[in-house]
């Protein structure tokens, strides 16, 4: 699968979306994206969880690869996706994990974002949105996480210490 063979236009419900998830993280380690961009406000209902995508990041990390998560907070992330969780932990190094806890759960962005193909959620609650490979629609939605990365601060580390 390449991101030419990957959904464009706009999609529809929670299986929809769960479908692009799973199927951008399939193209990303085919592909070997360099970079990726996940933002959501908690993503709760992200397939974060599930064996195939963890098998699909799995195969995605190797040498010189970078992902930027970016979430209002990461309790539901924590809470639901215990296999994303231990990815997160075993791949600090290439984990950049950012946090907005102060903004609106509606206007941070619910989108993926790579070089090559972009998907974003316009409606979370409805899950309907937009996914391509147009490069005026993935400089858009580039700019976008790039301003709230800029409002954000370090979160999700991928230890606790204590005491």
């Amino acid at each position: 699968m390449t991101s030419r063979d990957l959904p464009q236009g706009r999609f529809e419900g929670r299986a929809a979306f769960g479908e692009l998830v799973r199927s951008a993280l399939a193209c990303a380690a085919q592909e070997g994206w360099r970079e990726i961009i996940l933002s959501d406000a908690s993503f709760a209902d992200w397939p974060l969880g599930e064996r195939a995508v963890s098998e699909s990041l799995q195969a995605w990390s190797t040498g010189g690869r970078r992902v930027t998560l970016l979430a209002r907070r990461y309790d539901e992330v924590v809470r639901r996706h215990a296999r994303f969780v231990q990815w997160r932990q075993a791949w600090s190094h290439i984990v950049e994990a950012r946090g907005c806890p102060s903004a609106d759960e509606l206007e941070l962005p619910s989108a993926i974002w790579s070089p090559s193909w972009v998907m974003q959620r316009l409606d979370p609650e409805r899950c309907t949105g937009f996914s391509g490979v147009e490069p005026e629609r993935r400089l858009a939605v580039r700019e976008q996480l790039a301003e709230w990365l800029q409002r954000s601060a370090p979160a999700f580390p991928a230890t606790t210490l204590g005491l």
